[in-house]
């Protein structure tokens, strides 16, 4: 136990002024437990909104099966979990007061008697990426609802997941969860969680399509309750309901409840019914074929088929495939190695549709063609290419 003179004594080998000093000293001193609590605690850094998240009481979750990279989510955020190595050993210290808290507390010449639990060499820090939301749509592909009357559903040996088991595997915060179930059309049937298969799905956006016309309805104002009436007998009521949500707006106008169709929704499903069963299509025949199996009075264009069918010019006829953003790698190396394993050289209008989800919170398509690709004029036309040979 060090006494205040020699302390004064340390200070004065130092050549420091103890004017100039805190009166207060602090001696360090490791205590028989230090060694063994070193490796029972981990440092992490966080930024001031998180550490107010903490300190409201709400949670921050660890999330990643043994292969995965460990990722941190809050409520509404996803965060990559990194070790940081430090030159300067980091002490961990119970109850120890900073000089700040010293100053208010006008400390006199004293000694203060400090025992240090534990240390560590390394810190995690944390850095903000997009939610890792692949898996979802795995998972729920596992099982696709494909109706009520289907074998599949009879059959209880498949997979199912609730909200708490998706939040369990999927490497995203609950809100990212949520917000792509929308994205993805899935909904909760039994209290799991399923998406559509995608052939029954259109057969519940035929029956609506084809209500619609025999009733002569505007697309713009679809009545809830006449659809469930005419179509209740055919499908669930709750699933006829689910494909009015995923294809259309929902409004109120004088007590009634009613739909608002999309014709560019329905017109890009109907363009995946026919693309998924042709792997080439000759454009100029599949826009006529298109056109005519749209309902009446809706008009296609290729616009609409961004991120999910792609146009290749340079061939003789122009051909179209289908190419849906979602089945390409979630890494952007990978997604990128993709795409020019495909096509040599891409315009910015043709690739930005599957690298647009790629953007975060500071990136653009810009920046992330800039990264990892390179840019020549071909034809007067500035075209992109891979930075890296393409096996």
């Amino acid at each position: 136990m060090r006494t205040r003179e020699e302390v004064d004594a340390t200070l004065q080998i130092a050549k420091l002024n103890a004017a100039e000093l805190l009166p207060a000293v602090h001696c360090l001193g490791f205590g028989p437990g230090a060694g063994a609590a070193a490796g029972d605690f981990c440092l992490l850094e966080l930024e001031p909104s998180l550490c107010q998240q903490l300190e409201a009481g709400h949670s921050l979750v660890i999330r990643g099966d043994k292969d995965e990279q460990a990722v941190l989510c809050s409520k509404d955020k996803t965060y990559d979990l990194k070790i940081a190595d430090t030159s300067n050993m980091l002490l961990f210290i119970p109850g120890c007061q900073t000089p700040d808290q010293l100053k208010a507390e006008e400390t006199h010449c004293n000694i203060i008697h400090t025992e240090i639990f534990g240390f560590s060499n390394n810190y995690w820090e944390l850095r903000r990426c997009r939610p890792k939301l692949k898996k979802l749509k795995k998972l729920l592909m596992e099982d696709a609802y494909e109706g009520p009357d289907s074998q599949k559903e009879k059959d209880s040996n498949h997979s199912k997941y609730t909200t708490e088991d998706l939040l369990n595997q999927v490497q995203a915060s609950e809100e990212e969860i949520m917000a792509q179930l929308q994205v993805l059309n899935a909904c909760e049937i039994e209290g799991y969680w399923r998406i559509l298969d995608f052939d029954y799905e259109m057969k519940l956006l035929n029956h609506i399509t084809q209500l619609v016309d025999s009733e002569s309805w505007s697309f713009g104002k679809v009545p809830l309750n006449t659809c469930l009436q005419e179509l209740g007998p055919l499908e669930p009521e709750e699933m006829i309901e689910h494909c009015l949500k995923c294809y259309g707006k929902k409004y109120i106008e004088e007590g009634e409840v009613y739909f608002e169709l999309s014709a560019d929704k329905i017109c890009r499903a109907t363009a995946q019914m026919l693309l998924q069963n042709a792997v080439k299509f000759n454009l100029a025949e599949f826009q006529e074929v298109w056109q005519q199996s749209v309902p009446e009075g809706m008009i296609t264009t290729l616009d609409q088929l961004k991120g999910l069918a792609l146009v290749d010019r340079q061939s003789r006829p122009e051909i179209i495939f289908l190419l849906k953003v979602d089945d390409l790698p979630e890494d952007n190396q990978e997604r990128f190695n993709s795409l020019f394993s495909l096509r040599e050289k891409w315009t910015e209008e043709d690739i930005a549709p599957y690298i647009q989800d790629l953007c975060g919170e500071k990136q653009t398509i810009g920046t992330l063609l800039t990264k990892y690709s390179r840019s020549s004029i071909q034809n007067g036309v500035k075209v992109y290419n891979s930075r890296r040979p393409i096996s």
